[in-house]
């Protein structure tokens, strides 16, 4: 959990540059060799899945109740396309308290695996943080996720660490905007979750703050959600505005690691990469296709009835992840139906396979399927990026902003709302037309620009496939159950 034993703390010589491990042999173990066994072991039948991070979050407890969900939060960053050279990483303060940020004057940290180098310079960029070497003396926040990353990464990298004390929120997202870099540098958002509670309310807790961290929506989050919920809302706001997408790598508690179930600590882990670079590895989008087909398929059996998604193994982190979709069917070029989520408030998977049934049997602009109808469609997926909003005080302030080929809109005004995938870009290419069509497809008036119009744009990874027959040892996981509901539309 995230307290130590009591025991001496090392010594540092004066004006000694090095930093020496403050929690080697507590947290985690003081020999190398038994480290790397310990994350060895603890990344056994982890799944990883193919995202490119530029912020994960990484619990800090001891590595023997949260080091499966800190390896499963940085393994993602030691097989990262382009290496990773710098690593700066916000952690709470546990052991001092003091207003705004604190960093450390060593020029390296020094771990049983060997010495890490403070990235020079670097801090310079922070003239509102102070050093303060007193707010490091057995301070875990910071060191417990730097040891688990110096096991798993392939080469060394240069870090620098910040406390986080009671600083504002500005304070510390103005300091992860200084210190953001480019593709050599992630960011690191180390926090523990809820705090001492029965792991059955631990849980409730847990997936509601995990539920925002989707959502990117850090405002409000408390100590209680949180013991680094400064960094974690600073990071969701700036996450936010470079429109990333989150993938939710682990949940869990200490009691999951054989802690007290009365009084536990959770633990979570999550990685952001930019949404307009992102894409799902081929098998989970087979996966996300053959599902829509096969709820397809059950539905028009059963006369329209939304079917049941179940799954007899644990999926891929990002298939599991809350991601909003839109299908589209298309028969001979020619839309059939399209549905969608402009928000996540489902895991991907499950929200393309509702959306998919939805588009055939509940878009009003068509009748339903039949069971014959099913030959010939074509089927396309487009996941959404968060919305993001744009200025709307003039209809030429959208037109200005909207990147053709690029963005989706969405337009709302008066209770009315709509919204065009960027792929209709080809089919209408101008951007004034793109917009007084959305307007128009909306039932919003287009002689006048109202002044409480509001517009946000969107990016999507999307892909398709010709609908085929899908049969149950296709699913592999999965199976489609028919369900006595009501008719999907």
């Amino acid at each position: 959990m995230s307290q130590s034993s009591a025991r001496p703390l090392p010594e540092v010589a004066s004006g000694s540059s090095d930093w020496p491990a403050q929690v080697a042999g507590a947290f985690y173990p003081a020999i190398a060799a038994d480290i790397r066994t310990l994350v060895t072991e603890m990344a056994t039948g982890v799944v990883s899945p193919a995202i490119d991070p530029k912020i994960v979050v990484v619990p800090h407890a001891g590595l023997r109740f949260c080091g499966r969900v800190a390896v499963s939060a940085l393994l993602p960053l030691a097989r990262r396309k382009e290496p990773v050279r710098r690593v700066v990483i916000f952690g709470p303060a546990h052991r001092l308290g003091f207003d705004g940020l604190a960093i450390h004057p060593a020029t390296r940290w020094l771990t049983p695996l060997g010495p890490l180098g403070v990235a020079a310079g670097l801090a310079e960029r922070l003239p509102f943080a102070r050093a303060l070497p007193e707010a490091f003396l057995g301070e875990h926040a910071l060191e417990v996720p730097l040891v688990v990353l110096q096991a798993l990464m392939p080469t060394a990298v240069e870090i620098l660490p910040v406390l986080v004390g009671n600083a504002a929120p500005d304070m510390v997202a103005d300091a992860l905007r200084q210190l953001w870099g480019g593709p050599e540098t992630v960011i690191v958002i180390s926090s523990d979750l809820s705090h001492f509670l029965t792991q059955p309310d631990a849980q409730r807790r847990d997936r509601a703050t995990s539920a925002r961290i989707e959502d990117l929506a850090g405002e409000g989050l408390t100590a209680a959600d949180a013991c680094g919920f400064r960094p974690l809302a600073a990071a969701l706001r700036i996450a936010a505005s470079h429109d990333m997408r989150v993938t939710t790598l682990a949940l869990a508690t200490s009691a999951d690691a054989g802690g007290d179930p009365e009084r536990v600590v959770g633990y979570g882990g999550w990685a952001f990469e930019y949404a307009a670079r992102a894409r799902l590895a081929d098998a989970d989008r087979r996966q996300i296709l053959l599902a829509a087909m096969a709820g397809l398929q059950v539905a028009a059996a059963s006369g329209g009835c939304m079917p049941e998604l179940r799954s007899t193994a644990a999926l891929s982190p990002v298939l599991a992840t809350r991601k909003a979709t839109f299908v589209t069917l298309l028969r001979d070029g020619r839309l059939r139906g399209c549905i969608g989520s402009t928000q996540p408030h489902r895991p991907l998977i499950g929200d393309a396979f509702v959306n998919a049934v939805k588009a055939g049997f509940g878009d009003p602009r068509f009748p339903p399927l039949a069971p014959g109808d099913l030959a010939g469609l074509h089927l396309s997926v487009s996941i959404l990026s968060h919305r993001r909003p744009m200025a709307a005080g003039q209809e030429d302030d959208v037109i200005q902003a909207l990147e053709p080929d690029r963005d989706g809109l969405i337009l709302q005004d008066g209770g009315r709302s709509a919204l065009f995938l960027p792929s209709v870009w080809a089919s209408i290419p101008d951007a004034r037309h793109f917009v007084r069509q959305l307007r128009n497809k909306a039932g919003i008036p287009v002689d006048r620009w109202s002044p409480t119009m509001r517009a946000f744009r969107f990016r999507t990874e999307s892909f398709a496939a010709d609908m085929v027959e899908v049969t149950p040892s296709m699913l592999g996981p999965l199976q489609v159950v028919p369900a006595a509901a009501d008719s999907v539309s």
